[in-house]
């Protein structure tokens, strides 16, 4: 299929079906199509707004046959308040530096990546990533992204060690978190959802509307913390909506209680793994 914007046509293209990283017993289709160099920011907003997703200089959404379960996420900041538990885990990392950086992969980050993935994710898709493919992940793009470290105050003049970092893309009404990725032996601070609680303070400070969570996924573990954030939007085929209070506890007692225990520990912000596609 062919869609139209402003300046040029984009072609999108069908992958093979995977399976379900998130719902186990399915399988999963994207449908993609490749950023344009010379206007991609502004094709980049659009087709995020429309529940498009960034990996490199592709964007994708799932397009499963026979499930919708995936909804993209986003999170109206102007309408925010943080909860006590919120409080307190931007209270627990204000000793934390943060720091805008040009999006260019140094290997500090790439030491930080591989231990987050060998100790959190080592069956999944990205713990074979190599320097090319993370220099790849942070470089290879023509939207408008940079990187945030988080790092500790240092006692000289030189840099704190590199405790969290976030790849980030800036869009036209907010900002949209591509991949975090942080220290996994420091489960007190709830680096996970720090990151994601920072960077809404980050856009009521410069006034973007949204911050972009990625795919919210009723019925998958994973995915279930996302609902804890309020007010959350998704978007339905009429639009973006606010979440329901029915939608936000269409859980199962083992994802409640999991959810309970995660109140002070880490949350994770890494479903947005750069997607493996091929043209059919």
């Amino acid at each position: 299929m062919t869609q139209h914007f402003p300046t040029r046509q984009l072609r999108f293209f069908l992958t093979a079906p995977t399976p379900c990283p998130y719902l186990p017993g399915r399988e999963e289709r994207k449908v993609f199509a490749h950023l344009p160099l010379s206007d991609g920011p502004t094709v980049n907003d659009s087709l995020t707004q429309v529940g498009f997703r960034r990996s490199q200089n592709i964007a994708y959404r799932p397009a499963c046959e026979t499930c919708r379960a995936c909804q993209s996420a986003r999170s109206p900041v102007a309408d925010y308040v943080f909860s006590r538990s919120e409080r307190k885990v931007l209270a627990r990392n204000d000793d934390l530096e943060r720091h805008l950086v040009e999006s260019e992969a140094t290997l500090e980050q790439f030491e930080l990546l591989r231990r987050y993935l060998l100790t959190r994710h080592a069956d999944g898709g990205m713990a074979e990533m190599t320097w090319p493919d993370y220099v790849a992940m942070v470089e290879d793009t023509a939207v408008r992204t940079h990187l945030i470290e988080y790092r500790s105050r240092s006692l000289d003049r030189g840099p704190g060690d590199l405790i969290a970092c976030v790849l980030v893309d800036v869009l036209a009404d907010g900002l949209s978190l591509v991949y975090s990725f942080y220290d996994p032996n420091m489960t007190k601070r709830s680096l996970g959802s720090f990151i994601i609680l920072d960077h809404m303070v980050q856009a009521q400070q410069t006034g973007l509307p949204y911050v972009y969570l990625g795919y919210w996924v009723p019925g998958s573990e994973k995915m279930a913390y996302k609902a804890r954030f309020s007010p959350l939007e998704i978007l339905k085929p009429g639009g973006w909506a606010l979440m329901s209070a029915r939608e936000r506890g269409a859980r199962s007692p083992r994802v409640l209680n999991l959810l309970r225990e995660a109140e002070d520990s880490e949350l994770d912000m890494s479903d947005a793994q750069p997607a493996i596609l091929h043209d059919l």
